[in-house]
């Protein structure tokens, strides 16, 4: 009986860590990613002025592709915690 406890602990650890290491990847590849598309962009309009508008609706789509992989990330960490 004592051994299914801790079997049974064990497993709920690694679920604790496999929910945790989701998170922490899934959260820090999307802030990378939006670091540097806001650093070309800024970049890029430093370059050319006029075209402003039409880099930053480009930027804000892009990283609006770069959160949608933490909510994603996000998704997957409490499936597996709490399924």
């Amino acid at each position: 009986m004592e051994e299914a406890k801790q079997a049974l602990e064990v497993g709920t650890q690694f679920k604790d860590l496999a929910s945790a290491l989701a998170i922490a990847l899934g959260g820090v590849t999307p802030a990378i990613a939006i670091g540097l598309l806001a650093k070309q962009a800024m970049k890029a309009i430093g370059r050319n002025p006029e075209a402003a508008s039409k880099i930053q609706g480009a930027m804000i789509l892009a990283i609006a592709f770069a959160e949608a992989i933490a909510i994603y990330a996000l998704v997957v960490a409490l499936i597996i915690k709490f399924v």
